[in-house]
């Protein structure tokens, strides 16, 4: 497990979370295939949903960036005259759909990413319960 002064920076974070890579780490997958999340990494041990409810905050992620695209590319749409009101609806209504679907891999990778920023596993409860289990996880190693 990496020490205080060994975290990875933001950058290599987000890095590693578009790559869908373990944040901690770096070297195992998020994803088993395309809609099944791996419970831990397969490389450092770090669990990637910690508790109930965890991954709640990467649909609010995935929301949130969603909702910005739509604003951005609407504006643009709308000053660039370039279609009608129609075509504008029709476009960011498949938009809507599809993105989402697409970004929400994305949108897990970047939230278990910046937990770990701001959270870095095991935090006190979880090492009191690897503690207790007698289980500690194998050391992570910084790679880029």
């Amino acid at each position: 497990m990496p020490t205080s002064t060994t975290r990875p920076s933001l950058g290599t974070l987000i890095s590693r979370a578009v790559r869908l890579r373990c944040p901690a780490c770096g070297q195992g997958k998020l994803f088993g295939g395309w809609l099944s999340m791996n419970d831990s990494c397969q490389n450092c041990g770090r669990k990637f949903d910690r508790e109930p409810g965890y991954l709640l905050g990467s649909i609010y992620f995935n929301y949130g960036i969603t909702a910005l695209l739509v604003i951005v590319i609407y504006f643009g749409l709308y000053f660039s005259q370039t279609m009608t009101s129609t075509g504008r609806l029709v476009t960011l209504g498949v938009f809507t759909l599809l993105f989402p679907a697409w970004f929400f891999r994305y949108a897990r990778g970047l939230w278990i990413a910046f937990d770990e920023k701001f959270d870095p596993w095991p935090n006190e409860k979880e090492q009191r319960e690897l503690e207790k289990r007698k289980l500690a996880p194998k050391p992570c190693h910084v790679v880029d």
